[in-house]
């Protein structure tokens, strides 16, 4: 067992405790390659639906990397007894908003997106001050629904970038398909093949081999890096913030959604590392932490974040939950958002190789909400709740004009995301069906 160890060995199983850097850095580097691409892609693809310029662009990634790591040095090192878990988790920007924020800047632009965020962080507040009361309407049915069709509204993103992004000049090349594909194939291999860090770092390093075969194809542009500085930090409301009614309500559910899915990798981390169940008040803290992270997050331009399950999955199998351990791979997240450099270059992967990479996430964000749907019994009635909902948000969304005479507001709350129609009919049924065949 773990306890049994001396030393820095014991150290890193331990919560508290300073292990050597030697030890630490390995360990720290392993959570940043596991989450530092599903990081940055929501910003990329958001700048690129955005048409925002490549300053802003790189301005966008670095947010991202900033937010993420002062988010997760939030709730590695609480604030008080109410604000951040204190539990090993790594924060960074999630998918779960991507289809709500791609239709807010078609509709609108990039500062609506964060007045929605700063709404939906103090959602996140409310939810986590109020959580024993409204876990019971979230079991995992419900959660396991909203996030497999959150999977399921992303494979189109993912399709069009495979292709090479919609509006670019060679959409649908076969030079896009193909480094799409070569992309996919090494993930794919490295998935199921490797082992270690090969495994782990799967993404990453499909990433660069089809970031390699597109320099080949002259597909590559590095002006921005040449442009972008060494050092700089992120410029508060450069974006600005804007408020739309229809926007934040989209926004607010999707972040009382996923304050309520917090809670299931803070309870991962707690029984597959520390052999116990999360307590109330780290569950409330947590979740307010995740408000209040989200709502700084709006101010200095890093995107909507959220619990990432990838770095719950390294923490529940290699039981190293030592704070000091995932403090450092925060703090190596931090230094690369200090460095427009690191971000510009970020910037200059092409669209065709974060299709081939990323369509894979979102199968696995797909197939881990049906892991969550299976864990109840499938009988007729929790069939018909997953099957409507399903079925409704991603009808709808996919139909374009079935909602065409609805005014605006209802269309960009209920028309552009499937995940808040999932959602609303998935919690409806299961409050209003019978528990009973």
């Amino acid at each position: 067992m773990p306890d049994s160890r001396s030393g820095s060995d014991a150290t890193i199983f331990s919560l508290g405790g300073v292990p050597s850097l030697k030890r630490a850095l390995p360990l720290a580097i392993q959570h940043v390659v596991a989450m530092i691409v599903g990081c940055v892609t929501p910003a990329l693809i958001i700048a690129s639906v955005g048409n925002l310029s490549r300053t802003d662009s790189v301005l966008l990634v670095q947010g991202a990397l900033v937010i993420a790591a002062l988010s997760t040095f939030l709730q590695l090192f609480p604030i008080g007894r109410f604000l951040g878990s204190g539990l090993p988790v790594i924060m960074g920007v999630s998918f779960a908003y991507l289809s709500s924020m791609q239709a807010i800047a078609l509709g609108f632009d990039i500062a609506t997106i964060f007045g929605a965020q700063l709404v939906g962080g103090a959602v996140a507040v409310v939810v986590g001050i109020c959580i024993k009361k409204l876990r019971k309407f979230f079991p995992p049915l419900i959660t396991g629904t909203v996030v497999f069709t959150i999977g399921l509204s992303l494979y189109p993103t993912a399709i069009n970038y495979m292709a090479g992004g919609v509006g670019s000049p060679g959409y649908g090349s076969w030079q896009n398909w193909a480094i799409a594909v070569f992309t996919l194939t090494v993930v794919t291999i490295l998935n199921h093949f490797g082992k270690g860090i090969w495994k782990l770092a799967s993404i990453l390093i499909g990433i660069v081999a089809g970031y390699l075969v597109a320099l080949f194809f002259g597909m590559v542009d590095f002006t921005t890096v040449s442009e972008a500085t060494v050092f700089q930090l992120p410029r508060v409301l450069h974006f600005g913030i804007k408020f739309e009614l229809s926007s934040c309500i989209a926004i607010g559910i999707l972040f009382a959604i996923n304050s309520i899915q917090a809670i299931g990798d803070f309870s991962a981390t707690t029984i597959g590392g520390l052999e116990r169940e999360p307590t109330d008040r780290e569950l409330q803290a947590g979740i307010i932490g995740y408000g209040v992270g989200n709502i700084l997050g709006s101010v200095i331009g890093g995107l909507p974040t959220a619990t990432y399950s990838q770095n719950v999955g390294i923490v529940t199998t290699t039981k190293v939950v030592n704070r000091f351990v995932l403090g450092l791979a925060a703090a190596i997240i931090l230094v690369a958002g200090l460095v427009p450099k690191f971000s510009a270059l970020l910037t200059t992967i092409p669209q065709c190789v974060l299709g081939g990479a990323t369509i894979s996430v979102f199968a696995s964000i797909a197939m881990t909400g049906m892991k969550l749907v299976v864990s109840q019994p499938m009988n007729y009635r929790n069939t018909s709740i997953v099957g409507l909902a399903a079925a409704l948000g991603m009808g709808i969304s996919q139909a374009t004009d079935a909602l065409s005479s609805f005014p605006q507001w209802f269309l960009i709350i209920f028309g552009k995301s499937p995940v808040v129609i999932a959602t609303l009919v998935a919690v409806v049924l299961n409050i209003v069906l019978p528990k009973k065949d």
